[in-house]
């Protein structure tokens, strides 16, 4: 009878869940395959990541040898992996050959995964599902979470609530295997998002610290051996993927105080929300740089758990023991959590970058803001499963929390649906593999994110591209970024011999009319080395079928440093 009990509870919160996630994402569940963050660069190439190292993983290929920026190596680690949510993403790539269903399943199970971890943590500390599944809504679809949908990393929430509830196991009944499975927690955090994993780590080492001086912990070696051996498993799953940063460091891989200082959060962020709940108030803070608002469910409830701890804890014994501790660290938890995310000048993230190597690598001290929204929402689960102690029959009150959460933050989506790629893509991807290039070749700094649409388009024939997106830029690709501006010319030509580069993408509508013309005198006088293998009016495909010769006033080109052909 228990078991069944277990089951069918599990069960429930699971389908729950999957309801949840599909009402928030709505209509994303409907049309995983052809809706998408293609608005804007961060967008279309968090789609490109996750559709990569899907298929990488797929087809057991090295999915750090990535096809951006050839012939460059290990361009994965430009930016953040998303090892993880590519791993999600396998299924519904085998399943489709699609990268936007396997980026699409990725959000949608690691949102599913979040709601229940929360509900699991707050089950754990007060015996009650259904006042976690309250705490779940009012973390996982939090408007901070919404607000990144363009950037994946950032939406997979759910490591954070699992390392959680590893460590209340933990501290419950210390033992080995409960400290392993708390670093192994960790760790697959980490390897879902890096800002996460960081935050992840400092909330232990917070709750390490709490529990061992509230508990009389900190006289025990074994507490602290224990604590050691949860420390070393995240670092043996993690640094074998994090080499390749190591290697890139030297060249523009970590950041200084002063970009965190533009990344971090204000007093504006807090109030910051599309919620249709919460809108209103952003004609009050005019600019944010972040969306940190909690919601007003999240921030009553939270209180009413605090309040309760200090001026009535019998109040809050009904629902769970230890009302007090728990509800005293996950208030420390949030103001923490608040203070990092105020950056630089606020002093807590200066010091803990001076002290704490991996923050080198970090530049958005905003992202910490996440971590408030997560400890409001479990002591909002605490003060729920305290209400519902007293209520009798206590599922509708159950289903009127849990409504309200839903209704004050619900919001519009910004997915959009995908438009078919040009002709000229599956023409491409007929052609024997070989290097292409696209243009126009966006050659100033401030407009290099537009090559994040021929990252995006390269999910549709998967060739080594020349173009490149990511928050690394290789030093020679700016050098070199001019010459190919009005390509066909010698020293584009020389440029793209060096890297054998085979064909060419014309997207005709990204030249003015003058430019335009320009081009086409170009293409003409140069025909004899390009082959027009499909011309509409999207996209011009060409080959290049052979090489101009040198010409005296023309320097020839280098392979880039660090670089090397594939």
């Amino acid at each position: 009878m228990r078991g069944r009990r277990i089951a069918g509870e599990a069960a429930g919160i699971v389908l729950t869940a999957a309801v949840l996630v599909g009402y928030f994402t709505y209509p994303l569940a409907r049309h995983p395959a052809s809706l998408g963050r293609i608005d804007s660069g961060d967008g279309q190439f968090s789609i490109w990541n996750i559709g990569w190292v899907a298929r990488a993983i797929a087809t057991s290929r090295d999915a750090f040898d990535a096809n951006i920026f050839h012939p460059h190596r290990e361009t994965l680690a430009y930016s953040e992996l998303n090892l993880g949510a590519g791993l999600l993403g396998v299924p519904a790539y085998l399943a489709t050959g699609s990268a936007v269903a396997a980026h699409n399943w990725a959000v949608l199970i690691g949102l599913a995964l979040s709601v229940i971890g929360m509900a699991l943590l707050v089950r754990h500390l007060t015996g009650r599902s259904d006042a976690g599944l309250t705490a779940g809504i009012l973390y996982s679809f939090c408007p901070y979470v919404f607000a990144h949908t363009a950037h994946t990393q950032l939406l997979m929430i759910f490591g954070v609530p699992w390392v959680m509830l590893a460590f209340h196991r933990f501290v419950g009944h210390p033992s080995v295997g409960r400290a392993i499975a708390l670093g192994a927690a960790l760790g697959v955090q980490a390897l879902f998002c890096g800002y996460y994993g960081i935050l992840a780590g400092i909330l232990v080492t917070y709750a390490m610290l709490f529990f061992a001086v509230a508990r009389g912990l900190w006289r025990r070696p074994s507490w602290w051996l224990l604590g050691g051996l949860a420390a070393a498993v995240p670092v043996a799953m993690v640094l074998p993927f994090f080499l390749p940063f190591l290697r890139l460091g030297g060249d523009g891989g970590f950041r200084t105080l002063a970009e965190a200082r533009l990344y971090s959060a204000g007093w504006r962020a807090y109030l910051a929300s599309s919620a249709w709940a919460h809108t209103w108030m952003l004609v009050y803070i005019e600019r944010w740089r972040e969306v940190l608002f909690p919601g007003f469910v999240s921030l009553a409830l939270a209180s009413t758990a605090v309040i309760a701890a200090f001026r009535q804890p019998n109040w809050l014994s009904g629902a769970m023991p230890n009302s007090r501790e728990t509800v005293l660290f996950y208030a420390g938890l949030v103001l923490l959590a608040f203070w990092i995310s105020l950056g630089p000048d606020a002093g807590l993230y200066a010091l803990f970058y001076q002290i704490v190597p991996v923050f080198t690598l970090l530049r958005a001290p905003a992202r910490f803001g996440l971590a408030v929204s997560f400890g409001l929402a479990v002591l909002s689960g605490i003060a729920a499963a305290a209400l519902l102690a007293r209520a009798r029959p206590g599922w509708p009150i159950a289903a009127a929390i849990a409504g309200l959460a839903v209704l004050d933050l619900s919001m519009t989506m910004p997915f959009r649906t995908i438009p078919p790629p040009p002709r000229a893509y599956e023409v491409l991807a007929s052609l024997p593999p070989a290097p292409v290039v696209e243009f126009p070749f966006f050659y100033r700094p401030e407009a290099f994110h537009f090559h994040a649409r021929y990252v995006f388009n390269s999910i549709y024939h998967w060739r080594p591209l020349i173009n490149g997106y990511s928050d690394h830029i290789p030093e020679d690709f700016r050098e070199m970024a001019p010459l190919l501006a009005s390509f066909p010319n010698p020293e584009g030509f020389i440029y793209l011999r060096e890297r054998r580069a085979r064909y060419v993408v014309i997207h005709p509508d990204g030249y003015r009319h003058k430019a335009r013309l320009e081009l086409q005198e170009r293409l003409e006088a140069h025909r004899q080395y390009l082959y027009p293998h499909f011309i509409d009016s999207e996209a011009w495909l060409y080959q290049i079928v052979r090489w101009p010769p040198y010409t005296a006033d023309v320097k020839p080109l280098l392979y880039p440093r660090g670089g090397g052909e594939r």
